[in-house]
């Protein structure tokens, strides 16, 4: 599941430039009975099987075996909510970064008390394993390491970095009598940033007001803001 999607697209070429180095273990090959079983039956009863400590507790040390500073991360629907300021301060991380993938009901809870990891959640709802998670973590982080992403400023300009992205258009400038905003062909550079910056303020607004409030604002968003609002009121 994880070698398919490093193998594609964007994560695939920064694997290739050196950029970045993924390495997937099996914690089936830490397990020391001939049928590599992971998991086991929970102590107390109750339904769904629960990850061994052993396993997983081996394969940790068999990564510091080749490098002793880790930042070990648990992906778990109870830790901290991802966000893209997780994603920049990861994208800045020197340690190597051992993500750890639950699955089933859980992990032993030991592995927690051994390890001390940090628990990431992505969202509160519940995936099959940890896997996708992690997958979705790798993408976000690894997009914001220079050279990955041809050009910076799209990155930079991205949904999440403090407001919601504007529309954006391209040809045909006519489709089914829907036109392209005629500010986008006016070639006056000053009027698009305003608009785009108009269009975005109004976006997240009407979406995801809560962001506002977290935003890092200029006194020109302030006061797009506040003709925005008594626009709507009239």
């Amino acid at each position: 599941m994880i070698s398919s999607v490093l193998d594609e697209s964007i994560l695939k070429r920064a694997r290739d430039k050196g950029l970045l180095d993924v390495r997937v273990m099996n914690i089936r090959d830490f397990t020391l009975n001939k049928h590599h079983t992971a998991d086991d039956y929970p102590y107390g009863g109750g339904a769904g099987m629960v990850l061994k400590v052993e396993p997983i507790l081996r394969a940790v040390d068999f990564i510091r075996e080749e490098e002793k500073e880790l930042r070990i991360i648990l992906l778990s629907p109870q830790g901290r909510r991802y966000n893209q300021t997780v994603a920049y301060e990861l994208s800045r991380e020197e340690r190597r970064v051992v993500f750890l993938c639950g699955h089933y009901e859980g992990i032993d809870e030991r592995v927690k008390t051994h390890l001390s990891p940090e628990e990431i959640s992505i969202g509160d709802y519940v995936l099959t394993g940890g896997e996708l998670a992690a997958l979705v973590v790798i993408d976000s982080v690894v997009r914001l390491i220079p050279g990955v992403v041809g050009d910076r400023s799209s990155v930079e300009e991205e949904s999440f970095n403090g407001i919601l992205d504007y529309p954006h258009y391209t040809r045909p400038f006519e489709f089914r009598g829907m036109e392209v905003p005629s500010v986008l062909l006016s070639g006056d550079h000053e009027k698009i940033r305003l608009w785009r910056r108009r269009q975005a303020l109004l976006n997240t607004l009407e979406k995801r007001p809560d962001l506002l409030s977290l935003a890092i604002l200029s006194d020109e968003d302030r006061s797009i803001l506040e003709k925005i609002k008594e626009e709507e009121s009239l």
